[in-house]
């Protein structure tokens, strides 16, 4: 909600995001903030679909429905990592990927998803026994259907992804937002309860795949080899292993919750997160779209990977602190505002990981910097470190209160990406501590104080708590805007983004 009303922000952002790109060539340039400009599009588009369908199913369902979902993403988004095995950014990675890789790649993702949805069908009695809930036993089947589904699309994502698609990519993701939310809807006001959730999953991931084939030329034959892909394996299977330890770790504590609590407590804290996801989501999945086929197109001049990957540092810093500080300041009144008072065990955890959550789009950076330099090695084994802390942190909490535990593991994450930064360094020509300071803690500090001013400003109100969230979003959005007008628009870059309006 936050960063959708600050659409001026990201617009005069994406400018200066154009300008910054003025010692690329033309070509990969205007790619890049056209790229850019869609992903915003995209992330925003899918923000605010699935903002408006939240509010509805939020208020049609009961917090059970969405913990006996909620317990099943891990499976989903290991299984689909697992088939995946890394190969789209194994794609992205090489020069001139041809036909022949495609489909090699394919065939490949095929045959494990198949495997993969067997395995998972099979195992469905022992994941409902597991959770102690009868209920996973056949909804579980039904959401697994997601995994060979989204197989069948896959090449056609790492080709739009190699050649930044990102137009088509948008579209294709509010057509399947808007279908999958439509069916979402109808059958929770049916009744359906958890069947909804899963029927919307399933609607989404359809609908992808079709849209996908549509516009994309690739086309797998029958005719094919698996030699590309055992020549990217020693890559790729680095890639697979992060990423499934990253879904492991993005759904640890819903596991280790359901597994201690009871499935109500699992939905407050599956709604905190997805509020969460959705907010720093929206920077991060634009990162993510663009940074990995800039950076690898550029990353033998090390001077000028290290300039873009400072420019790009700003720009999220000036981005995510503020939106996702400002979601932490409104987060009792947008919950009360959208899903209504049932769901206010969860604002302190919303405000929680909304502080953590606006390191994740940094995260991103310096992760898609080590992955565009070929060291899937480090992308792993940062990973595996950290993941092996959070659970340590998590097993050490197990008796104390739920807000500990996600207190104890925000605080972590903060801390970590100056782990991430020490290790990416070395590939960007001595990106220094101190240059990510100086890229970061302005913004960061410039946010804080305007949240906690506009906290003692209008707490001095008694006013209607939807009214009380306007006040705070416009108030907070002026103060940060001419806090940074006043003493950071060089950094930010308000000087060249005067110069490109004179220049256009």
């Amino acid at each position: 909600m936050y960063k959708i009303t600050n659409f001026s922000a990201y617009h005069c952002s994406l400018c200066v995001f154009f300008c910054n790109f003025a010692s690329m060539e033309d070509n990969l340039k205007q790619r890049t903030a056209k790229g850019f400009a869609w992903g915003l599009a995209n992330q925003g588009s899918m923000q605010v679909l699935n903002l408006v369908f939240g509010i509805v199913l939020a208020r049609n369902l009961d917090p059970a429905d969405y913990g006996v979902v909620g317990v099943l993403s891990v499976f989903t988004l290991i299984a689909g990592n697992l088939q995946a095995c890394g190969l789209t950014q194994g794609l992205c990675n090489m020069e001139c990927p041809e036909q022949k890789d495609y489909n090699s790649v394919f065939w490949f993702n095929i045959s494990m998803s198949a495997a993969l949805y067997i395995v998972l069908f099979l195992s469905a009695p022992l994941i409902a026994r597991f959770f102690n809930e009868p209920a996973l036993l056949n909804v579980s089947r039904l959401v697994f259907l997601t995994i060979p589904l989204s197989a069948v699309s896959i090449i056609a994502g790492a080709y739009m992804f190699k050649n930044l698609m990102v137009k088509e990519t948008t579209i294709i993701g509010i057509i399947a937002l808007i279908v999958s939310g439509i069916v979402g809807v109808t059958l929770a006001l049916l009744k359906c309860s958890y069947w909804s959730l899963a029927w919307q999953q399933v609607t989404y991931t359809t609908v992808i795949t079709i849209g996908r084939y549509v516009v994309c030329p690739i086309r797998p034959s029958w005719h094919f080899t698996f030699e590309p892909v055992r020549r990217m394996l020693p890559f790729s299977v680095k890639m697979m292993l992060t990423t499934v330890l990253n879904s492991l770790s993005g759904q640890l504590l819903t596991v280790v919750f359901a597994h201690i609590f009871k499935m109500r407590v699992v939905g407050h804290y599956s709604q905190a997160n997805k509020w969460n996801t959705m907010a720093s989501g929206m920077l991060q999945g634009t990162v993510s779209q663009i940074a990995q086929p800039v950076l690898a197109e550029i990353r033998n001049d090390q001077d000028r990977s290290l300039r873009v990957l400072r420019k790009m540092v700003r720009l999220t810093a000036f981005l995510s602190f503020p939106a996702m500080f400002g979601l932490s300041l409104v987060a009792e009144e947008f919950i009360l505002t959208t899903i209504g008072a049932e769901w206010l065990p969860c604002v302190d955890m919303l405000r929680v990981l909304a502080v953590a959550g606006s390191t994740l789009p940094l995260y991103a950076l310096l992760q898609n910097t080590a992955i565009s330099h070929g060291r899937s090695d480090i992308y792993l084994w940062l990973n595996v470190v950290q993941i092996a802390c959070q659970l340590l942190i998590v097993i050490l909490l197990r008796h104390h209160a739920i807000i500990c535990m996600i207190a104890a593991t925000s605080v972590f994450t903060v801390l970590f990406l100056l782990v991430w930064h020490a290790f990416t360094r070395r590939l960007t020509t001595d990106y220094r501590l101190r240059f990510l300071l100086a890229d970061t803690l302005p913004f960061a500090l410039t946010a804080a104080a305007v949240m906690l001013l506009t906290w003692w400003l209008t707490s001095l109100f008694s006013v209607h708590y939807t009214l009380l969230l306007v006040i705070r979003i416009a108030l907070a959005g002026i103060l940060y805007m001419a806090m940074v007008w006043i003493f950071l628009r060089e950094l930010a870059g308000v000087n060249e983004l005067k110069l490109t309006r004179f220049r256009s």
